[in-house]
């Protein structure tokens, strides 16, 4: 498995925004319904049983908003709160579709019967998927979780589940806590301060002046991958700085980022300050990252002779829709292509493959 350009670039910005950014492009999308994952649910792909998986993460995500910061909160009581707020991830597009959704048996063991498809059967099990699955997945909630087996009971009532040992694997899931990383992901926070490197991990590489990195204690799998992203892995626990990998790597980068994320990731994990040839390597790749500007994609457009250009460039309305490039060519930036065809017609002349406006 390697890395993909978009998770360098992932890598290459501070994980915080990174995992804000994923948070909120998932809640505002639906390619699989989270529900799929309580197995024991069934008759879920049957047609128009089910709500707009996009409609449900966002009640729940506005739910988890709601939740104290640093504080453990009880599922049940979670769940009292988003049916007392009306943030309810409603699962059943009707009472009817209810009846396509069953336990064990789909006659017998159908939801629609009175009191067989309570809050926290569908929608609670819903929300412990999201919990358990995203939320905490990503670190934005800290987990208080037991077996599943025995662990609630709120679907005995259900016939066919004697010998259910759960209804779900969430049915562990006892308490939530929301973390800084979470207040800052859900918008409670402006910006999120990252715990410092502890023992175990401060300490655990060599950086060599021959730009090797060495590990030597243990690193947590996202320092790996911080370090697979920038240097060459050259054996088991070396990995090498080169001018290639990081000019690669800022080329994939937005404009206006640098390597400080790098330099600050071997400063604090590092037993000793960072050799010359290393601050020298990182300062040149950033020095010659920055000499060069991607201004766009443009139209170049020869024209017959100097003249011609001059009397294009200095019009008017043309002048500040195109840069003189030499004696006889234009750039047009391609955005502004429409503008410099429909003002050069106005100048009395024409590009090949316009078109009457």
């Amino acid at each position: 498995m390697q890395l993909t350009a978009k998770g360098r670039v992932a890598l290459g910005r501070p994980p915080a925004e990174t995992i804000r950014a994923l948070w909120r492009s998932w809640v505002g999308k639906a390619v699989i319904d989270e529900l799929s994952r309580v197995e024991h649910i069934k008759g879920q792909r049957t047609a128009n049983t089910l709500t707009s998986a996009k409609t449900r993460r966002r009640a729940v995500a506005a739910a988890l908003s709601g939740c104290p910061v640093d504080e453990w909160v009880a599922i049940d009581g979670l769940f009292d709160r988003m049916r007392r707020g009306g943030l309810s991830p409603t699962a059943a597009r009707s009472e009817r579709a209810l009846w396509r959704l069953y336990l064990t048996d789909r006659e017998y063991g159908s939801l629609g019967y009175a009191g067989f498809a309570d809050w926290p059967v569908l929608e609670g099990r819903y929300t412990l998927v999201v919990l358990f699955e995203y939320a905490g997945t990503l670190g934005l909630f800290d987990l208080d979780y037991t077996d599943p087996a025995g662990a609630r009971d709120d679907f005995r009532g259900n016939w066919g589940t004697d010998e259910l040992e759960y209804l779900s694997r969430y049915d562990g899931l006892r308490a939530v806590r929301l973390n800084a990383l979470g207040a800052y992901t859900l918008g409670l926070t402006g910006r999120y301060q990252a715990p410092t490197a502890d023992a175990a991990v401060a300490g655990a590489l060599k950086v060599l002046p021959n730009l090797d990195i060495v590990v030597t204690g243990e690193l947590p799998p996202a320092d790996r991958l911080m370090l697979d992203a920038y240097a060459q892995r050259t054996a088991d626990r070396v990995w090498a700085l080169r001018r290639a990998t990081l000019l690669a790597m800022l080329a994939m980068l937005d404009a206006g980022h640098h390597l400080d994320q790098l330099r600050e990731f071997l400063t604090a994990r590092a037993t000793h300050e960072l050799p010359n040839p290393v601050t020298t390597l990182l300062a040149d790749v950033e020095a010659r990252a920055g000499r060069l500007r991607n201004l766009g994609v443009v139209r170049l457009v020869e024209c017959a002779d100097p003249a011609l250009a001059t009397l294009i460039a200095g019009d008017r309305r043309l002048r500040g829709l195109c840069q003189r490039v030499g004696d006889r060519l234009l750039a047009v930036a391609v955005d502004r292509e429409p503008e410099f065809r429909k003002a050069l017609r106005a100048l009395g002349h024409i590009l090949p493959g316009d078109t009457p406006a």
